[in-house]
């Protein structure tokens, strides 16, 4: 430890990590003895802190319970890593938790020395994180029910707007939850079909708690089921692309892209080939690749991908109708 005062900090946030610890055990763990460890205790309680002292065997020291913790001090790197996934869950379709993500940031930058406000700003200034565009929402609300049910282990009831059929009611036990290919995902228990299923959350509707609670199975995996789910069903449709670039950034290439299947070097780069539910999603994606691809098949996808283009480039021919001056 580099002096008392780091020392006394430690002392707090073990005890905010374990609950109720005993002084030798504090001792141990910053190698110091335990009168050292009352002197640091008392200079908690000097600064505010409350803290229960329990004598005898099993007794120790523990924070007093719905004590709130001082904002905590960043390291320069978890500073980077905190702004970096603010950055992502601002574009992941949360439309309720927006005004809490800016205040997050804004509460951060507070506490925060003037250096490492600046690296906060601008990583949220230059850094952008270009997800697959989202599916309108039909329950703005859903995804936030939906967590809080899926932690507390509660079924819910809801409405599934299935495009073959019309409106059903739903139960449902939610074991988790999946962003995937620019969808959100409920993957869980479905009372009505008795068996597992996932669901879409742009097609569902009016979800609310209910009593009723379930236990979700041990090691129970939702993206590993999702994937399974999703290459299992009839409408998905095989595609097969090669992209143009260089052997030697392929591995790079496979670990950022987060689309599923095999990679393959072939002559003039790599053969992806994997598999969609939504050619106009894919041709989205594909249009903003930052290099040149062959798409070998299907024809839908083809297709998908004319039409996207032809878009884009009508929007150029559209913007002349409209001049703007310039000094």
């Amino acid at each position: 430890m580099a002096g008392p005062t780091t020392r006394v900090l430690a002392v707090l946030e073990l005890l905010q990590a374990n609950g109720q610890m005993g002084g030798a055990e504090l001792a141990e763990r910053l190698d110091v003895d335990r009168r050292t460890i009352r002197r640091y205790i008392t200079a908690l309680e000097d600064i505010g802190v409350p803290i229960v002292t329990e004598q005898g065997r099993y007794g120790g020291y523990r924070l007093v319970a719905g004590f709130k913790l001082p904002p905590m001090m960043f390291t320069d790197e978890e500073t980077f890593a905190v702004s970096l996934g603010l950055v992502a869950a601002s574009q992941l379709g949360l439309t309720n938790a927006a005004p809490a993500i800016a205040s997050v940031q804004a509460k951060l930058e507070r506490v925060m020395p003037a250096n490492l406000q600046r690296r906060v700003r601008g990583i949220s200034e230059t850094t952008q994180v270009i997800l697959p565009r989202r599916e309108p929402s039909r329950d703005d609300r859903a995804l936030e029910t939906l967590t809080k049910a899926t932690e507390a282990m509660r079924t819910v009831g809801l409405i599934y707007h299935s495009p073959q059929h019309d409106q059903i009611e739903r139960r449902i036990d939610p074991y988790g939850l999946v962003f995937q290919q620019g969808r959100w995902y409920a993957v869980g228990f479905c009372h009505l079909r008795g068996a597992m299923r996932s669901f879409r959350l742009d097609r569902i509707s009016g979800v609310h708690l209910l009593d009723d609670t379930f236990i979700r199975p041990a090691h129970f995996n939702a993206a590993d089921f999702l994937s399974e789910s999703l290459s299992s069903w009839g409408p998905t449709h095989e595609v097969s692309l090669v992209l143009h670039i260089d052997h030697a950034v392929s591995a790079d290439v496979e670990n950022r892209f987060f689309c599923t299947g095999p990679f393959e070097k072939v002559d003039g780069g790599l053969l992806l080939t994997t598999r969609t539910d939504s050619f106009e999603w894919f041709s989205y994606w594909l249009a903003q690749l930052p290099f040149r691809f062959t798409v070998l098949k299907p024809d839908g996808l083809k297709a998908a991908l004319r039409e996207h283009a032809n878009h884009l480039l009508a929007s150029c021919e559209t913007a002349s109708a409209y001049p703007i001056d310039t000094p």
